[in-house]
This record gives C-alpha cells, sequence and structure tokens, in this order.
C-alpha cells in the first residue's frame, strides 16, 4: 500500500493535467507544416483560351480553392493559339513557378516542353485533355470509356431493331485532341460489335459552332433518315442543335461537356437529346487537392504518375435536377 498510494497520486496529477490541457485546447501538429508547405508558392494556369465555361470553370475553381492558402495563382492565356501557348510554357519553365496546369490543344503540341518543365523541377498538371507524355497529375474525363459508353448509347437509340434508321454522324473538335483520338477509339470499339450501326459521315469542325451547324446541315441533307449526331462539345453543338432545328427532322442529338448551366437549359428547351457531363467544379477540386498533395509531399517533380477520370453523368429531361448543372456566379 506504500508504493500503491504513490502511484494513484501520481495518475491523479497527470489526470489533472491531461484534463487542463484538453480544457485550453491542443493544437494540431499537422497544421501549421500544411499551411507552410502552401504559403507563398506559384500556380500557374495555361488554358487553350480563356472565355468559356470549361476554361473559366476550372480557373475560378483552383483560384478559390488555392489563394486563401496562400497560394499565387496566375494565367497565361494563348487565345486558342498554339504557337502563343507553348511559348507561355516555355516563359513558365524559365520562370519557374511550382506548378504549372496545362488544358492541351492536342496530343504532340506540347509534350516536349511538359518534360522539360518536370526536368527544370516544375510540377505539372494536366486537366481534361492529355498529351501524349504524361505528367505527375491528369484530371479529367476518361475519353476511351466516354467513347464506348457514347457508341452503346447511340447503338440503342438508332438499332433498326428499335425502330431507328441505324446511320448516325459524329462531329469532332480538332482532330489531334485527345478529346478526339481518345474517344473516337472508344465509339470505333463499339461500332465494330456493331455492323447495323452505319457511321455515315466522320468530320471535323475544330470546336467552331459555325462549322458544326455547316456540317450538320449538309449530313441531314444528304442522309434524311438519319438517326442522330454525336457531338463532341456542347458549345460547338449550339450550331449543330441549329442545324438540326432548320431541317425539320427528328434527330437525336448526343453531346458532352463540363455540366454549365447552359447544357441544361437546351436540354430543357430541346435543343439538346442527351450530354454526358464531366463536372468542371469537381475537375476543379479533384486539381486543388492534387497540388496541394505534391507541394507537400516533396517528391522530384516527374517521380509519379497520378491519373483521376472523371465520372461522368448522362442528363436528358428524366435524369436531370435543379442541381445538374452548375453557375459561374456560384
Amino acid at each position: 500500500m506504500g508504493l500503491f498510494k504513490p502511484l494513484l497520486l501520481a495518475a491523479a496529477g497527470l489526470a489533472t493535467a491531461v484534463t487542463g490541457a484538453l480544457a485550453q485546447g491542443i493544437d494540431d501538429p499537422a497544421r501549421a507544416p500544411f499551411y507552410e508547405s502552401l504559403a507563398g508558392r506559384r500556380v500557374a494556369y495555361v488554358p487553350v483560351a480563356m472565355g468559356f465555361d470549361l476554361t473559366e470553370g476550372w480557373a475560378a475553381g483552383l483560384r478559390s480553392a488555392l489563394e486563401p492558402l496562400g497560394v499565387e495563382f496566375e494565367i497565361r492565356d494563348p487565345n486558342w493559339s498554339t504557337d502563343a501557348g507553348a511559348q507561355a510554357i516555355t516563359s513558365l519553365i524559365d520562370e519557374h513557378p511550382d506548378v504549372i496546369v496545362v488544358h492541351n490543344p492536342d496530343v504532340q503540341s506540347y509534350a516536349r516542353l511538359l518534360r522539360r518543365a518536370e526536368q527544370a523541377g516544375i510540377y505539372v498538371v494536366q486537366v481534361n485533355m492529355r498529351s501524349s507524355y504524361s505528367t505527375d497529375v491528369f484530371v479529367g474525363a476518361d475519353y476511351v470509356g466516354m467513347g464506348e459508353a457514347i457508341g452503346n448509347r447511340m447503338a440503342e437509340q438508332c438499332s433498326p431493331a428499335n425502330g431507328g434508321s441505324g446511320k448516325i454522324a459524329i462531329t469532332q473538335g480538332v482532330l489531334t485532341a485527345a478529346a478526339s483520338v481518345y474517344q473516337m477509339q472508344g465509339i470505333q470499339n463499339v461500332l465494330d460489335a456493331h455492323p447495323e450501326i452505319q457511321l455515315v459521315s466522320n468530320q471535323a469542325a475544330d470546336w467552331d459552332s459555325t462549322r458544326a451547324r455547316a456540317i450538320a446541315a449538309t449530313v441531314i441533307q444528304q442522309h434524311p433518315d438519319l438517326c442522330g449526331i454525336v457531338g463532341f462539345w456542347d458549345v460547338m453543338d449550339i450550331g449543330t442543335a441549329a442545324a438540326i432545328r432548320e431541317s425539320g427532322q427528328d434527330v437525336f442529338l448526343l453531346t458532352q461537356g463540363g455540366g454549365s448551366r447552359m447544357a441544361c437549359d437546351n436540354i430543357e428547351n430541346g435543343s439538346f437529346s442527351e450530354v454526358v457531363v464531366y463536372h468542371v467544379p469537381t475537375q476543379a477540386r479533384d486539381m486543388a487537392v492534387m497540388i496541394e498533395h505534391l507541394l507537400q509531399n516533396g517528391q522530384a517533380p516527374g517521380t509519379t504518375r497520378s491519373t483521376l477520370f472523371t465520372p461522368l453523368q448522362f442528363l436528358n429531361r428524366d435524369t436531370m435536377t435543379a442541381a445538374s448543372c452548375w453557375d459561374m456566379p456560384n
């Protein structure tokens, strides 16, 4: 008992000290290192161009997630010029920000520059359109998988067994863009298994709605029994929808995009039959999280490769809700 009593007193004293500390609060040991790893860091964003929903949405999401953490965020806008984009990346390699976020115009143009950036000690995050060179992070749609899902949807919609003519058309963006080349692979995988579906037109509108409108008008005139058109971007396919409306034909238009309010509005008014959505705010958040991870873990750029594919959602009048699409002010 003589030894036991001092032990009890010591335990009681320790318990009192811990209780007192808890009453005052305990600092989170990971908090300071987290903020220290991010404060003063620079992230530079090189889109294909600013001024439309995808690139504006990614920029807004990255800025709102990173700037409160003390990260400096800047935009270098090439305004649809691949040469200007290459020059922007070259300048950034010399300036040495911590991270470059790139939206590639095609699979090849920036490949060597992205490698150079990583070799210079800069992390590189690619968004939604991948280069042939894989960098630290890619966040975006699985375009091969998207193509397969779209191919299956069109096979179901336009199959002669289901009352369709079997004839479909495709309007791509830029032929060498990842959104085109990878997606066509997925679509072709399905078409090979569905000989009853006839691809009567496969043309590129270079992301231009006026060109998409002209292509659709010509194809519908040549094939008045056309069942459906697959478009590779909803902003471009405003022109496709106009051509369908002017023709007076019942053509199923399946397009795709980042899920801005425009997509839901055009489903509601009947311009789009269905939209495959990769959610821009989700992609922006995924990029921000991966940037935070890269800056905290301190591994050398180019030593790891991570891919985060964005979940896809097929929106139509039956599946669309008030929360399905996002607005830029929010």
